[in-house]
């Protein structure tokens, strides 16, 4: 008997049919898959509908990252902010609406991507297409299970297609085999070569070798290998560069430069592939989110400051300078990129994985030339073993530095946890957070969706210890 363990604070019973007619999840008439993807036409639109599912998951950089760090704040909890409200007082519950939206999202573009690599290996043509095609799946399912991995931990995983009804039956994973489903994708793409490190001009845009190096690089901080995450993020060193000032990354006419290593693009001059604004307010008052303790983590000439300032648009609204553009007059929609992986990324990444194997801020310390990098970039003079005399204070330069150079951009509430600090940080704002709540709450939808098996008898379920007050407790469920 197979056990499968979920984390829950709450569940309910629902009351529904058992009939078969419940698990005939599969359209009467279909078309099978192998009879769709057969061309190299056919798994390019299959690819490029992976990526179309990045677009919609933007937000949740916001959301479940910036809402949940230091850097915003939700001062009272309006009717279309609750959910917002919750995640940012650490009061979300399993029927938060954003949650189990991501959570669909996510499973929704893993099946897409599954979809894909199931397949391709049998089909027939160009290898070396072939061969990008599956990178470029792999890199987006292990881009989507990592994010659900930081917010969840170990979920329910699976690299093939599986029906509705299995997909129910899927054990938890812990977080040893989460790291060998993440990084195992990630390696086999970087091992095997299966990107390339540049495309033509007119495919711009697609997943290349070094964006899944600088992802790999990622994955092995978040699990503190930090020998391997050294080993993957030197060989992107001098790949890349700074640009002269942190405005020319997010110029919206400055898009693929020098220094962006993958984003999700958008473009507002075709209809549906634009966006609405990022970051807007109607008006300069609390309502623009900003938390004190970002507003003054700035020291005086730090010109990263100014990309966080708001200015006023079309007489309507207020943007954020980091986020700016006009929007295309037909389609009302803008087309800013989501920057997810940066050269400034990869140097800050180097120099914690650097300074966790040893700690160096000698005058030719390779960890603090990183760190220095984005200082100076931003204005600001040099640090000094002075300044970090110990590993812990050089730890923290780091973690400040960060939250310097990527508010908005999805780092912080991860930078937190992954070093350490959540807890204590969160604490200077008035927030007591328990261990728990370093991760999120099963989504209530996916609870039901194992009572409803457990009322058919299809499983048998144990609810643990059921607290309204404490920690999520762990719902037993034997298949």
């Amino acid at each position: 008997m197979k056990k499968i363990l979920f984390l829950a604070s709450l569940v309910t019973l629902l009351m529904t049919s058992c009939g078969d007619s419940f698990f005939d999840l599969e359209p009467a008439s279909k078309v099978t898959i192998d009879k769709v993807y057969k061309t190299a036409s056919d798994y390019n639109v299959a690819v490029v509908g992976c990526y179309a599912k990045l677009q919609s998951q933007v937000n949740f950089y916001k959301e479940c990252c910036e809402y949940r760090s230091d850097n915003m704040e939700v001062k009272a909890p309006t009717a279309g902010t609750q959910d917002r409200y919750d995640i940012n007082h650490f009061e979300d519950k399993p029927s938060n609406g954003i949650l189990s939206n991501y959570w669909a999202n996510f499973n929704n573009n893993i099946y897409r991507c599954n979809l894909i690599l199931d397949q391709i290996d049998g089909a027939q043509f160009n290898e070396t297409l072939k061969k990008q095609y599956k990178g470029e799946a792999m890199f987006i399912r292990a881009l989507n299970y990592f994010n659900m991995y930081r917010v969840w931990g170990g979920v329910p995983a699976t690299k093939h297609v599986v029906s509705a009804a299995e997909a129910l039956k899927i054990a938890r994973y812990s977080d040893a085999q989460m790291f060998d489903l993440i990084a195992g994708d990630l390696k086999e793409i970087v091992d095997n070569n299966y990107l390339p490190e540049k495309y033509s001009a007119s495919e711009t845009g697609r997943v290349t070798a070094n964006a899944a190096k600088a992802l790999l690089g990622k994955v092995y901080l978040t699990f503190h290998k930090w020998n391997e995450a050294k080993d993957v993020l030197s060989q992107l060193i001098g790949k890349y560069s700074l640009l002269p000032s942190i405005g020319q990354v997010f110029d919206v006419n400055n898009k693929n430069n020098a220094e962006i290593i993958f984003a999700v693009h958008f473009n507002k001059e075709i209809v549906n592939e634009g966006h609405s604004y990022w970051y807007d307010i109607t008006n300069l008052t609390d309502e623009s989110g900003q938390a004190e303790a970002l507003v003054n983590c700035f020291t005086p000439g730090d010109t990263r400051k100014e990309m966080i300032t708001y200015v006023k648009a079309e007489n309507k609204a207020y943007l954020m300078t980091k986020f700016l553009d006009t929007k295309n007059v037909s389609f009302n929609q803008v087309g800013n990129d989501q920057i997810l992986l940066r050269y400034a990324d990869v140097l800050l990444m180097y120099a914690e994985a650097l300074n966790e194997l040893g700690y160096d801020a000698s005058e030719g310390s390779i960890a603090l030339k990183q760190l220095n990098a984005t200082r100076t970039r931003a204005g600001l003079t040099k640090l000094t073993a002075a300044d970090v005399p110990t590993q812990e204070s050089f730890r923290k330069a780091i973690l400040d530095e960060r939250q310097k150079e990527f508010p908005y951009e999805g780092h912080r509430w991860f930078d937190l946890v992954r070093m350490g600090y959540a807890k204590s940080v969160l604490a200077t704002q008035g927030l007591n957070i328990q261990d728990y709540q370093l991760l999120f709450l099963i989504p209530q939808t996916e609870i039901e969706k194992v009572e409803i098996l457990k009322s058919c008898g299809r499983i048998q379920a144990t609810i643990i210890n059921i607290s309204f007050q404490e920690a999520p407790v762990l719902l037993e469920i034997y298949i």
